[in-house]
C-alpha cells in the first residue's frame, strides 16, 4: 500500500488550481485562432481575436482569463493501492481549493445556503468532487473550474426509450440555440446519453475532459458528434451570440448502458473558457 499525506496532496494542486484559471490548454487556444480565420462574420471574428488576446494577457501576467473563476470541479482517479494520511482527500481537495482562490485573489462564488441565506462560504468551496476507483498505486487529479454562464444553460430531460437518434439531436441543438450567447460561445458541448438520472450528466460534464476535438473511439457516436457538430455551427448563434459559424468547437458524446425504459440525455455546455489542469502523484 503507497501512503500519500493530504500535505503532499495540498502543495500540488495549490498551483495547478492557479494554472487552470490563467493557463488556456494548448489545443483549445489554437481551435479559436483557427476559428478567427475561418469565421464568416467579420463581427464574430473581432469577437475571436479579443479572445486571443485576452488569453494572452491572461497567461503573460498571472491573471485570471475570466472573471467567474467558477466552482472547483474535481475528478479525481484513485489506485486502488494508494492510502491517503494526515486527513481524507476531501480534507485536501478543500484545503487546495480555498488556499489557491484566496492567494490568486480568484474571485469566492460558492454560498453555503442555496435557497434562503445565500451567503459566501469564503472559501469557494466545498469543491464539487468526483471520485474513481482505478487499478494501481497513483492519484490522477484534474480540476475542471465551471463557470455559472455555462452551467446555468445546461439541461437534463428523461426522453422515451423509443425517441430515438433524432430526439436526442434535436435536443441537443435546441438546448445550444436557447442558450444563445449566454454561455460565451464558441462553446465545447459534452453530452452524457445513458445511465440514468444522476448519471448522464456526470458522463456530460466528464465528456468535456476528453481533448479539443478528439472523436468518440465509437464509430457511431463519433459520426453522431460530427453531425451535432455540424448542426450547432449552421445554427447560426455565432461568437459570443452575435452571429457567425463558430458557435461551438466540438461535441463530445460519452455513453453508458441503461434500463429498457428510459433514456436520459444530458447536455454539459463550456464556455470558450474551457479551463482543466491535471497532475499525478
Amino acid at each position: 500500500m503507497r501512503k500519500i499525506t493530504i500535505e503532499t496532496i495540498e502543495k500540488q494542486l495549490i498551483p495547478l488550481c492557479l494554472a487552470a484559471a490563467y493557463d488556456l490548454p494548448e489545443e483549445v487556444r489554437q481551435a479559436i485562432v483557427s476559428a478567427a480565420e475561418s469565421e464568416t462574420s467579420p463581427l464574430g471574428r473581432s469577437m475571436l481575436n479579443q479572445m486571443i488576446e485576452n488569453y494572452c494577457i491572461a497567461a503573460r501576467d498571472r491573471v485570471p482569463i475570466c472573471q467567474d473563476t467558477g466552482v472547483a470541479v474535481f475528478f479525481v482517479d484513485i489506485g486502488h493501492e494508494v492510502s491517503i494520511s494526515g486527513g481524507t482527500l476531501q480534507d485536501a481537495l478543500v484545503n487546495a481549493t480555498a488556499a489557491a482562490w484566496s492567494s490568486g485573489y480568484l474571485r469566492m462564488s460558492i454560498v453555503e445556503d442555496p435557497l434562503f441565506t445565500r451567503k459566501n462560504t469564503g472559501i469557494n468551496g466545498p469543491p464539487i468532487i468526483h471520485v474513481n476507483l482505478v487499478p494501481g498505486d497513483k492519484l490522477k487529479i484534474t480540476i475542471a473550474p465551471k463557470g455559472g454562464g455555462s452551467e446555468n444553460v445546461s439541461r437534463m430531460a428523461m426522453l422515451k426509450p423509443t425517441a430515438g437518434v433524432t430526439a436526442v439531436a434535436d435536443f441537443i441543438v435546441e438546448t445550444v440555440v436557447a442558450a444563445g450567447g449566454n454561455p460565451c460561445p464558441p462553446i465545447i458541448v459534452g453530452v452524457g446519453v445513458g445511465g440514468n438520472f444522476e448519471i448522464a450528466p456526470i458522463l456530460a460534464k466528464r465528456a468535456l475532459l476528453r481533448t479539443l476535438g478528439k472523436s468518440n473511439p465509437n464509430p457511431k457516436y463519433a459520426e453522431f458528434e460530427k453531425m451535432m457538430l455540424e448542426r450547432i455551427n449552421a445554427s447560426g448563434v455565432g461568437p459570443q451570440g452575435l452571429g457567425g459559424c463558430t458557435t461551438a468547437l466540438a461535441v463530445h458524446v460519452e455513453h453508458s448502458p441503461c434500463h429498457i425504459a428510459s433514456l436520459p440525455v444530458a447536455v454539459n455546455i463550456n464556455c470558450h473558457v474551457a479551463r482543466q489542469a491535471s497532475l499525478e502523484i
